[in-house]
């Protein structure tokens, strides 16, 4: 019998199975705890993923929320909010999911020490409702987008009642500090796998031919900004390739083909195939915008991948992004929506050898600080704290 202190992880992004393409930061930062805790992760259900196993080490229950199992597509592929733009009709499985995670917490809440809800919808906001102490993480859109008044209250009881809030840029905890009068917010970014992505796995002529290859990783949603990419590519002797898939693919698809620009759509890949194409990449984009309603990237964990697969990268001064490329240290940062300044900064960096070789070695040495194993000994610390 285990004497750890158990630690009950819920999240509505989650790996549904073993080499899926889903991101997977929560298991990562998950496994990273188990050296110190009992920890299990609840996710909700998926066509195809079973309802309890373990991954690498890492208890997983999931938790049905409609009664026709194969509807249960408000999370997966993907994320709930651009899953339901994709298809209004997916909204109207909001409540069902809301009320199926807060009476399986019923069940199961008492038999941990310690909670640790990501994002705070929904898991936040059904937290808030039970006594167990929690922690609750803020990882973008969560906290700088659907602030009408109801929700923004019950945002406002999550942060409240917590024992820990954090959230992962600083950018968040500005966002944050609108809703909650407390001022003890942490900053913790999420990890990188330094391991999982390396240089080491880069393969030349990858692509097949000798061409300089462009990448961008990501879901295919407005607020990546990837239509600006697309157009920046026009007058570029470089090949962009673009992975992820998203509601708006067929849009992108489109403006490629009018831009007339050599573009690879690869679709979803999985953590393990995308340790060789981050790798073998020449140039990395994370070209992200502020939308309509105010939200922006929360942190940018594709561009840290990058960083630590040893490619020189490019971002957009958009929320959290800011907080990891350094302008002409680690990366080089462009204007929002502004293909310009973004196609000069690929040229420069395909151009000029000596500038891609610094910007890449500097960002291989700044990743290191975004590893796992930092960000949970920095979580393990928040938990200690509670359990005191």
């Amino acid at each position: 019998m285990s004497d750890k202190k158990k630690l009950l992880i819920t999240a509505s992004t989650f790996p549904r199975w073993q080499g899926d393409t889903e991101p997977r930061f929560i298991l990562d930062l998950a496994k990273n705890m188990t050296d110190e805790f009992d920890v299990t992760v609840l996710a909700p259900a998926a066509p195809g993923a079973k309802e309890k196993e373990e991954l690498e080490g890492v208890k997983v229950i999931r938790y049905h929320y409609f009664p026709v199992r194969k509807w249960e597509t408000l999370c997966y592929p993907g994320a709930i909010v651009p899953r339901i733009k994709e298809k209004k009709v997916r909204g109207l499985l909001v409540p069902f999911l809301i009320l199926a995670l807060k009476h399986t917490l019923r069940k199961i809440h008492k038999n941990y020490d310690v909670i640790h809800a990501h994002w705070l919808i929904p898991q936040g906001i059904v937290q808030s409702s039970f006594a167990t102490p929690y922690i609750v993480t803020g990882h973008g859109s969560d906290i700088a987008s659907l602030n009408y008044p109801i929700i923004q209250g019950m945002k406002k009881k999550a942060l409240d009642r917590a024992k820990v809030v954090t959230v992962v840029s600083n950018y968040l905890k500005g966002k944050a500090e609108n809703i909650t009068e407390r001022r003890d917010i942490k900053v913790i970014p999420m990890g990188c796998d330094t391991k999982a992505f390396n240089p080491e796995f880069r393969q030349e002529n990858f692509w097949g031919d000798n061409k300089k290859t462009v990448l961008f990783v990501g879901r295919l949603v407005k607020i990546k900004g990837v239509e600006y990419l697309i157009e920046a590519m026009k007058d570029v002797d470089a090949r962009l390739v673009i992975v992820g898939n998203g509601p708006i693919k067929e849009e992108l698809e489109a403006k490629a083909k009018e831009a007339g620009i050599d573009c690879i759509f690869m679709g979803s890949r999985s953590h393990e195939e995308l340790k060789t194409i981050y790798a073998s990449a020449d140039v990395f984009a994370a070209p992200s915008i502020t939308m309509p309603n105010g939200a922006q990237e929360g942190l940018g964990l594709v561009a840290l991948e990058a960083m630590s697969s040893g490619v020189p990268v490019i971002g957009s001064r958009s929320g959290g992004i800011v907080e990891v490329i350094e302008d002409n240290r680690n990366g080089l940062l462009v204007d929002e929506k502004n293909p310009v300044q973004l196609r000069k900064a690929i040229k420069d960096i395909i151009n000029t050898e000596a500038l891609a070789r610094r910007l890449k070695h500097q960002a291989y040495i700044d990743v290191k600080e975004f590893d796992y194993a930092n960000t949970a000994k920095r979580y393990k610390e928040c938990i200690n704290e509670i359990l005191r």
